[in-house]
């Protein structure tokens, strides 16, 4: 059966896309590899606040992105706003501070549970009629012709799916089959880091700010989440050194050395919840646009989280692919056409390359330790704090508004 639109791979991106094509009035098959939990099923325990959550910090942007999907009620409840940042070194005088209010706008971002944004997705995704969910399928084969894009897709040993389609995006993660299955290279960086994930407790409030702070492990991210004494951190450390963080013995290790790194700002750090761990590494591919198949999301570039930028890009991608697609059946024209899609790629590429270079000159400018480096680095967070002009335009960038 043709379809107006494929889209491989339901996390996150997929779902976030599927929804707003369909506010478009665009039919949608999504291809998910993972089997969904059915949340409508009795048995599934009403969803709380895991102290074990990965979070993602939106930019507001990304939450207009969901205001405009009639969403954003819903995901608040489990989100926090960011109303402070505050950027400094250990060891170090120089401090930067970003405040919502003095910048005029609401917050710089919410910091949401990634199970609470799955699980809304997912269940607006599966009330909306022109979204077809086939979930615990793998995509197998992927080729196409000047007029359509073939797909086949397995569910084990029991039947192929054969689908066709004027367009196919793909958003199927850092190791893309259909970025391989089209032939496209990749530019990869391994920063020889691995990123530490959990959520902590604190004997102090967060009160809403943020804190990015750079010690010789790596910068340490630690965000307010929903509950006035719970914190998201994200901790790089070299690769080969996680273990010595991760599982419950080493709990009261990794609370010391968040402790000795962030002194009492947080109070004492009290409890804290299954760490996780992922390699960090650039990944991007050579091209994004190919025929009538557009890579998304990590299949197009996968960037280092010192920013909390990386899903953030990724919807605005997204946003401005829906706005490319809706113009063109405004004018009738084929939706999978391959020069609007090439045309939609060159449109992305500066705001990636821009954001792409924020986060790596941040990780490469604050890993160095040669004393002239770290002096030019304190003087220059220094003058954040006292040049006009520099906040604003930092704290539009980080939240998004510039694309």
């Amino acid at each position: 059966m043709q379809q107006d639109v494929i889209i491989v791979g339901g996390g996150m991106v997929g779902l976030s896309l599927a929804l707003m094509l369909a506010k478009s009035k665009i039919a949608v098959k999504l291809l998910e590899a993972i089997k969904y939990p059915n949340y409508e099923d009795g048995s599934v325990a009403p969803y709380h606040s895991s102290f074990d959550a990965r979070n993602t910090a939106l930019s507001r942007r990304t939450v207009q992105i969901y205001q405009k999907l009639g969403l954003w009620d819903a995901l608040q409840e489990h989100a926090t706003p960011i109303l402070e940042v505050h950027i400094t070194e250990q060891g170090s005088f120089g401090k930067a501070r970003l405040k919502a209010d003095e910048e005029k706008v609401e917050s710089f971002g919410q910091v949401i549970e990634n199970a609470w944004l799955g699980r809304v997705l997912l269940s607006q995704v599966r009330q909306q009629p022109l979204i077809e969910l086939i979930d615990g399928v793998q995509v197998t084969s992927l080729t196409q012709d000047q007029d359509d894009v073939y797909i086949e897709a397995t569910r084990g040993e029991e039947y192929t799916h054969s689908l066709k389609a004027k367009l196919v995006i793909a958003a199927d993660g850092r190791d893309s089959f259909c970025r391989q299955a089209l032939g496209v290279g990749v530019d990869v960086h391994d920063y020889e880091q691995v990123a530490i994930v959990t959520a902590v407790q604190t004997s102090k409030p967060h009160h809403q700010v943020g804190f990015e702070r750079f010690s010789h492990l790596g910068p340490l991210a630690l965000l307010p989440l929903p509950g006035e004494c719970r914190r998201s951190v994200v901790w790089p450390v070299t690769k080969g050194t996680e273990h010595e963080w991760l599982g419950e013995e080493n709990d009261q290790h990794f609370l010391d050395a968040l402790q000795k790194t962030y002194g009492d700002r947080a109070g004492k750090f009290q409890k804290t919840g299954k760490r996780f761990s992922f390699p960090l590494s650039q990944v991007l591919a050579h091209q994004q646009a190919v025929g009538r198949v557009i890579l998304m999301g990590n299949a197009a570039h996968t960037i280092h989280p010192v920013a909390g930028q990386g899903f953030n890009l990724c919807m605005r991608d997204a946003d401005v692919l829906v706005r490319y697609l809706n113009q063109h059946i405004a004018d009738a024209q084929d939706l999978g056409d391959p020069e609007m899609l090439k045309a939609y790629e060159q449109a992305r590429l500066a705001d990636q390359k821009r954001v792409i270079k924020f986060c790596d000159s941040v990780v490469r400018g604050f890993s160095n330790q040669n004393p002239v480096l770290k002096l030019l680095r304190n003087t220059g967070l220094v003058a954040f704090d006292v040049i006009p002009g520099i906040k604003p335009l930092v704290a539009n960038y980080a939240m998004g508004l510039k694309a």
